[in-house]
C-alpha cells in the first residue's frame, strides 16, 4: 500500500465520504509535509497549516496532520481558495500549496468515479502549486496557551 493509500484511508474514514476535496486535501498535505521534510505518519508539534478554506480538503490536512483548531495548530482564514499554508515553527520554513485551477474544466467534465482516480494518480504539477513564502507568524497564533484572553 502506498502513503498516499494509508493517508488518503484516514482522511476518508475522518471525513466519512469520498469526494474530491479529500483526494485534492490529502494531495495538497503530503506536498505540504514533503515541502517541510515531515514525516507524514507522524505527529508534529511544530506545525501550524493555515487553511484558505473551510471545505472537505481542510477534513483531510486535519486528519493527516494532527493539526486542529482546539489544538491551535490549525487556522483558518476564509479566503475561499483551496490552499493550505504549512509552517514548520522550528525551522521557520512555510510553503504553501494550491489547487491549481487550470484542468478543472476537463475535470469536471470526466464521470465522478474516473475524476476521483485522476486526481489521485495525475502528476501533481498538474493540479498543484507549490511556493516557498516567508510568514510572520503573529504571537497568539502560537500553540498553547493564549497570551492574550478578551473577557
Amino acid at each position: 500500500m502506498s502513503d498516499y493509500d494509508i493517508l488518503f484511508a484516514k482522511a476518508r474514514e475522518f471525513h466519512g465520504h469520498v469526494c474530491a476535496g479529500i483526494v485534492l486535501g490529502t494531495r495538497l498535505t503530503i506536498a505540504g509535509l514533503r515541502e517541510l521534510a515531515m514525516n507524514p505518519h507522524e505527529h508534529h508539534r511544530d506545525l501550524i497549516v493555515y487553511m484558505e478554506i473551510d471545505r472537505c480538503g481542510a477534513d483531510a490536512v486535519q486528519a493527516i496532520t494532527g493539526c486542529s483548531l482546539g489544538h491551535r495548530s490549525l487556522k483558518f482564514r476564509d479566503y475561499g481558495k483551496f490552499a493550505a499554508t504549512f509552517v514548520d515553527l522550528k525551522s521557520g520554513q512555510a510553503v504553501r500549496i494550491a489547487v491549481d485551477e487550470k484542468n478543472r474544466a476537463k475535470h469536471d467534465q470526466m464521470d465522478p468515479k474516473e475524476m476521483l482516480e485522476h486526481l489521485g494518480t495525475v502528476p501533481e504539477d498538474e493540479i498543484l502549486r507549490i511556493q516557498r513564502v516567508s510568514i510572520d507568524i503573529p504571537e497568539n497564533d502560537i500553540p498553547g496557551m493564549p497570551k492574550h484572553k478578551t473577557v
